[in-house]
């Protein structure tokens, strides 16, 4: 197949669209989509200036997707006055797996040139994923762990780095399994959250007060087209999946999903173009509503609704085993 642009050797057809691309102007497509999104969320304030300049922190795992949205943001914006990246790894102590990916996150911030922080769950927890899998005191999955002390440390050091917003690479697979899961489970008050929390327009969210706005860049992006993207940049990306991954619910909407989108190209663009009209919609009713008043952790100082949270009751769980 020829490119449709040029004529030159196609490297991806996309069924959702019938294009036919070569490298060069499948690389372009895939950057035009990340800057339009971060154009169309307002992501860049009017006011941010060289003087008043935007921190943005970047959720860098070293899996294709953060890997690729770090490069497409140090393209965009390395060389902007009005903006600061900063790269933000969490390392949760899985023998075989998170090292790699360490490795590729310190590999492009070094070829990049850009602040790299990295952050452990044995330094901050005193504790690694790997042991919390063995011990499993609230027979839990891995990733129900996981998420809440991944969160937590994102959070506090997005913080503590001035950021003035979280940046994480879901990709358009990402974010269609959660349109469906929501949609699924008939929760209109959590589309609002998501809303208000990573995906709607900056000029139109909720406050989020004393938390990191978060953002999302890369939703606009099927999942092959990163890794293709990734491929053909010869990033250093360590593109494997997590070995304590059990999201049993999410990876049956992925089949569901992926079997959708073979036999009805556009699918997940279409999902996702009705679930964020919906979300806004959805926001403006239920915002505010059932919100309870956070206190600060009694020992940790993180935000909840209660004395103690989530994040320290599982260690303290995990702890006493």
């Amino acid at each position: 197949m020829e490119c449709d642009k040029c004529g030159r050797d196609a490297v991806m057809h996309a069924a959702y669209s019938g294009a036919h691309l070569c490298e060069d102007h499948f690389c372009a497509s895939v950057e035009k989509r990340v800057r339009r999104r971060i154009r169309e969320d307002n992501m860049l304030p009017r006011d941010a200036s060289p003087e008043n300049p935007q921190t943005w922190v970047i959720g860098l795992s070293g899996g294709k997707d953060s890997v690729v949205l770090t490069h497409i943001l140090d393209d965009t914006f390395g060389r902007d006055p009005r903006i600061e990246l900063v790269a933000l790894t969490i390392h949760e102590g899985i023998e075989g797996y998170r090292d790699k990916s360490v490795d590729a996150c310190v590999e492009l911030a070094e070829d990049l040139d850009i602040h790299h922080e990295l952050v452990t769950y044995e330094d901050e927890f005193g504790v690694q994923m790997d042991d919390v899998v063995e011990k499993d005191p609230e027979n839990m999955a891995a990733c129900a762990y996981c998420g809440v002390f991944r969160r937590d440390l994102l959070e506090r050091f997005a913080d503590e780095l001035g950021a003035d917003k979280l940046l994480t690479g879901h990709n358009l697979d990402d974010e269609a399994q959660t349109a469906l899961m929501n949609f699924f489970e008939g929760d209109l008050k959590q589309v609002a959250k998501h809303f208000d929390a990573s995906i709607g327009d900056f000029e139109k969210r909720r406050d989020a007060g004393e938390f990191i706005p978060r953002a999302k860049p890369l939703r606009d992006v099927p999942e092959k087209e990163v890794a293709l993207y990734a491929h053909l940049r010869d990033l250093p990306a360590h593109i494997t999946e997590c070995p304590h991954s059990s999201e049993a619910y999410r990876g049956e909407i992925q089949q569901l999903l992926l079997k959708l989108e073979e036999n009805h190209p556009g699918t997940r663009h279409s999902i996702m173009a009705g679930y964020e009209e919906l979300a806004e919609l959805t926001a403006r009713e239920y915002r505010g509503e059932g919100r309870v008043d956070l206190n600060d952790c009694e020992r940790c100082g993180s935000k909840t609704a209660g004395d103690v949270c989530r994040k320290c009751r599982l260690i303290e769980s995990i702890e006493a085993v």
